[in-house]
């Protein structure tokens, strides 16, 4: 009886391994591709109108509205205050 272990003739158990390499080599090139060339795009469910930067808090963009002029210092109290009420205690920095 031919089965795998029997080295006559047969393909030998190293052909149980071809599975296991294709499956390391997509998986590998899935991973490198996720953290080359995909990483900048955002994937599909982030829009990319670069409405406001990652890294632009409500905070900063109440800072900077306050500072050029578009919102009084009334206005920007109050909505500070609106803001501590929705995310939390606000220190004097700026961070939550």
């Amino acid at each position: 009886m031919q089965t795998l272990a029997n080295w006559d003739g047969g393909p030998g158990p190293w052909i149980l391994f071809f599975p296991l390499i294709w499956a390391v080599v997509v998986i590998g090139a899935v991973t490198f591709l996720r953290r080359t060339v995909w990483r900048g795009r955002g994937g599909p469910w982030r829009p990319m109108d670069g409405a406001r930067p990652a890294g632009d808090s409500p905070l900063a963009v109440l800072g900077r509205r306050f500072a050029s002029g578009e919102i009084d210092e009334d206005e920007y109290w109050r909505r500070l205050s609106v803001l501590e009420e929705q995310f939390g205690r606000i220190d004097k920095g700026g961070a939550a």
